[in-house]
């Protein structure tokens, strides 16, 4: 099962927590065991997990604004000015999976899932597609 997620962003460049999102069409789904792939069809965008602590959001941002400047002579500019964008997207992927226990997202303490927008604002969309795992019977 695959659904969709509406992401309307407000900045050019910001993280944006979907854990809830997540975890409701999970919740929805019924599936007790399984997997969860978000993942998203945007260029310029990225689906990470890591805290979301403020601190360590600004981090992230400063480190992909040090590894991919914006305006550094890039040859898509030329095109779109917006190569720093698809550059980012490149590091931090397009997907993420978790696995699904007892109806639950498998997620760690601090772990929550992002929506990464690298060139926004924007309206998105990210692909929650959900995988019933089979009981293994010898």
């Amino acid at each position: 099962m695959t659904l969709q997620l509406k992401i309307d962003t407000s900045k050019r460049v910001e993280l944006v927590d979907i854990t809830s999102q997540v975890q409701e069409e999970v919740r929805k789904s019924e599936i007790p065991e399984g997997i969860c792939l978000i993942s998203t069809r945007h260029t310029t965008a990225g689906i990470i997990i890591n805290e979301n602590e403020t601190g360590l959001k600004d981090d992230i941002m400063d480190l992909l604004n040090r590894l991919v400047p914006a305006s550094a002579g890039y040859r898509h500019d030329l095109l779109d000015n917006n190569a720093d964008s698809h550059l980012r997207a490149v590091l931090l992927g397009a997907s993420e999976g978790l696995p699904v226990s007892e109806g639950k997202l498998e997620l760690g303490t601090w772990q929550r899932i992002f929506f990464a927008e690298m060139d926004g604002p924007r309206s998105r969309t990210v692909n929650v597609t959900l995988l019933r795992a089979e009981r293994y019977k010898e």
